[in-house]
């Protein structure tokens, strides 16, 4: 809502000229909930404060409310209380509290020393086309966009980085910045720390094995359908440049180089898949997660082995996370195909794969289009403003904030029923 505010005042519009609230309130949500689903261009609309004002707000988004309250304190010289140390466990994901606070400064010195680098590394590749002071602003900003998983750009007329699709450094520092925000800050402490300890926990050997898995697999699928049709003119370098970042940026990035509107179907369904899966958690992304996918998988498998067990390296999964799993994927289906179908209703579409594709792409915060967003209606724009919210903080998150009030302890338990599955 602050931001909504400050957007929509004359001084945020390149034109000086006072913005509706309901677009404001689009592009602040979108920019808190790191998304990059915008309803009018970024590059052209808005002024620099107002530039500025998105960029803060993809950057606390991002990295959390605790995160940077923590960054505050630490700034300040306060003392961190249990409180804040609590509210900081839940932020960050993290299983226990010892260590908090140290894992919280690393995740800010690790940020901004990223951010800061490719920054320079961006900057140096914008100069060669456009003036110095401009190229710096760019890298910056695409920097922090592309680290927090937003995807907002400044390149005009909706275009985002369709111009660099064969350019070596903005693809590898995009997707760079894209991977490292999208595994989690607790992997990256763990890898960080791999030295020390030899080994790695079994939740950071999952992600890294789902995330290079999804990848290639994104990869040598986007090569495959796409190299009749949107890579066709392109080298073979080109072209595995452009599969690879396609590959990459709809796990909640937001960024193309080709026109995702002129994908084949297929291809477009793929992208689907890959922006619900998400990123992984306690990172700057959304989706269900990659650890949410691989211990649905596994216990798939378990079930096709004949066992209830489900272990990951050797390693057995509580059965309460593998509900948690199952509730969150179920969940997100329900949310996905109902703002899908409330799509088809107020923006009179009889498309279903475009407002499925949206509606992904809002709910995993990742800000790809097929090119509806701008031309939403007010109730398809406020649809899709809860959509990116609930993307954000969790499906999960939002029933227990509401079953929380109405708990009831049952003073008994009821006996077993059988039940025929299948």
């Amino acid at each position: 809502m602050l931001g909504a505010t400050l957007l929509s005042m004359p001084f945020a519009s390149a034109k000086h000229e006072a913005t509706s609230f309901l677009t404001a309130l689009f592009t602040a949500t979108s920019a808190v909930c790191v998304t990059g689903l915008v309803v009018v261009d970024t590059g052209t609309y808005w002024s620099t404060a107002g530039q500025i004002i998105i960029l803060a707000l993809i950057q606390i988004g991002g990295l959390g409310f605790m995160t940077m309250a923590t960054f505050m304190f630490l700034l300040l010289g306060k003392k961190i209380g249990l409180k804040t140390r609590l509210l900081m466990q839940a932020s960050l994901n993290q299983n226990h509290l010892q260590g908090i606070v140290n894992l919280g400064k690393y995740v800010l010195i690790f940020t901004f020393v990223t951010e800061a680098f490719f920054a320079t590394a961006l900057a140096w590749r914008f100069s060669l086309d456009m003036p110095l002071p401009r190229a710096l602003w760019f890298g910056l900003f695409h920097s922090i966009s592309a680290f927090n998983n937003a995807g907002f750009d400044l390149f005009g007329q909706f275009r985002s980085l369709t111009g660099y699709v064969q350019d070596v450094t903005v693809n590898l520092c995009i997707t760079t910045l894209i991977i490292l925000g999208g595994i989690g800050f607790s992997v990256i402490v763990d890898l960080v720390n791999w030295r020390q300890h030899k080994k790695l926990t079994t939740h950071t050997k999952l992600v890294l094995v789902v995330t290079a898995g999804l990848i290639v697999c994104g990869t040598l699928l986007f090569y495959l359908f796409e190299n009749d049709n949107t890579i066709k003119n392109y080298t073979w370098t080109g072209k595995l440049l452009a599969s690879y970042f396609q590959s990459v940026t709809p796990r909640t990035a937001g960024y193309n180089t080709v026109d995702i509107s002129a994908l084949h179907s297929y291809t477009q369904m793929m992208i689907i898949i890959l922006m619900f899966i998400g990123a992984s958690p306690g990172s700057t992304g959304g989706g269900i997660k990659t650890t949410t996918f691989a211990v649905l998988g596994s216990s798939i498998l378990s079930l096709a082995r004949g066992s209830i067990d489900v272990t990951i390296f050797r390693r057995m999964v509580p059965r309460e996370q593998v509900a948690k799993s199952l509730a969150i994927l179920l969940l997100a289906i329900a949310l996905v195909l109902g703002v899908s179908t409330a799509l088809l209703y107020t923006e009179h579409q009889d498309n279903f794969l475009l407002t499925l594709f949206e509606t992904v792409s809002a709910f995993g915060t990742v800000g790809l289009t097929m090119g509806l967003t701008p031309h939403l209606s007010d109730a398809g724009r406020l649809i899709i403003i809860l959509t990116m919210f609930l993307g954000r903080v969790g499906t999960m998150t939002a029933v227990l904030a509401f079953a929380e009030r109405s708990k009831v302890t049952l003073p008994i338990k009821h006996p077993p029923g059988n039940i025929l599955i299948g």
